[in-house]
């Protein structure tokens, strides 16, 4: 069994019995649940680490080694991307892990990063099932905005439609092919001519044994948060749209988009929506898209009364911090200023918003929750 996120109490039963031959689990931190003959990697997140490359290698010595009698069965959430990252001949962890903060700082999209991510990987875009001669069932829980299994962890077990030439336009959009590594555009532009291997594609024969479910979608997160809500009191409206584009910008537009919608609502009302927002970084500050869209948001929170809302990844990490994400009100920068902070807005002109936050005691820290289902984002707005 691969297992790029957390093993599922179903599956740590059955290797229990014994029925399981072999155990690759990583993720940020071992859950409890996992049996102690499986061998863990403790991979890195938002960037690849050298765990997460020997985490890669031995899933992938799993899969070619497996026979055709065999069932490999591959546990994937989000996250997984950079928790099991395996470079393209020719290409370092380094130059990888520099290619993906770079498309992050200048704004791509998860299909962005991942588009570039597979073209970039030796295990990634379908290449996992690529290499295995036995069966394979991949059962995943869906970070993504659609749930896109081609997405999901850069979809290591199912067929890529992207292309090299599609990964080139990402570092073109993103800041432009000279800040990148050579080494990197190289292999890309290559890839784009002929000369490497394109991601198996649908049709491809290596696949025709692999197939792949999504069991927990991205809006399951909404589920959860309108029953918790509703046994609170709350009327609860949720937005059926995912929320995207740059934080900053997206957060207020989300706002604007709640004070019409609740206008005639009945009160306490709970506004509930989800999705992946993404940060142009400019500053040297430390922050996440989770902080930033909440920090945007506190700025309009006042024209909707007393209210309060946050914004967090439900994975428990937001960019590259401890906190999941953050919790604003009406009173956040009034708040700042008597904390000693007279100009707030010079924290996210710094992409600084964790410091912040952090000074403010308002940062939310769940820890690893081992499971990604996305971003949620919250708001309540009290009887009028």
């Amino acid at each position: 069994m691969v297992n790029a996120c957390a093993a599922s109490p179903a599956v740590s039963r059955v290797a229990g019995e014994g029925r399981l031959q072999s155990i690759v689990a990583v993720g940020p931190s071992r859950p409890s649940s996992l049996p102690d003959r499986a061998e863990w990697f403790t991979g890195g997140h938002p960037l690849p680490t050298s765990e997460s490359v020997r985490a890669a290698r031995r899933a992938l010595d799993v899969a070619q080694q497996a026979s055709g009698d065999d069932l490999v069965v591959v546990l994937l959430s989000g996250g997984g991307s950079a928790l099991m990252a395996m470079p393209a001949h020719g290409i370092t962890l380094q130059q990888k892990q520099r290619t993906a903060q770079l498309v992050m700082e200048h704004g791509g999209d998860i299909h962005e990063l991942n588009t570039v991510r597979k073209h970039l990987s030796a295990i990634k875009g379908g290449q996992l099932a690529a290499a295995a001669p036995a069966t394979m069932l991949t059962l995943a829980i869906s970070d993504v905005v659609g749930d896109d299994l081609s997405v999901i962890a850069s979809g290591p077990t199912v067929a890529d439609v992207s292309t090299f030439a599609a990964a080139l336009d990402a570092l073109d959009i993103r800041g432009g092919r000279t800040i990148y590594p050579a080494a990197v555009v190289e292999h890309l532009e290559r890839g784009a001519r002929g000369d490497v291997p394109e991601t198996p594609k649908p049709g491809d024969s290596r696949l025709s044994r692999a197939t792949a479910h999504v069991i927990g979608r991205q809006r399951g997160a909404i589920d959860g948060a309108r029953s918790a809500a509703e046994s609170l009191g709350y009327h609860v409206q949720v937005i059926p749209d995912p929320v995207t584009g740059e934080a900053r910008i997206a957060a207020v537009d989300h706002v604007r988009r709640i004070a019409r919608l609740i206008e005639s609502a009945a009160r306490p009302v709970c506004v509930i929506s989800s999705g992946e927002t993404t940060v142009t970084v400019r500053g040297r500050g430390k922050g996440g898209r989770n902080q930033e869209f909440a920090f945007a948001m506190a700025g309009e929170l006042p024209t909707l009364g007393a209210a309060v809302a946050a914004s967090v990844g439900t994975d428990g990490i937001d960019g590259p911090t401890d906190a999941a994400g953050a919790i604003v009100d009406a009173t956040t920068f009034t708040r700042a200023h008597a904390a000693g902070m007279p100009n707030p807005q010079q924290y996210l002109e710094n992409n600084d918003t964790y410091a912040f936050f952090d000074r403010l005691g308002d940062l939310v820290r769940t820890g690893p929750t081992n499971t990604n289902v996305g971003d949620i984002q919250i708001v309540l707005v009290a009887r009028g």
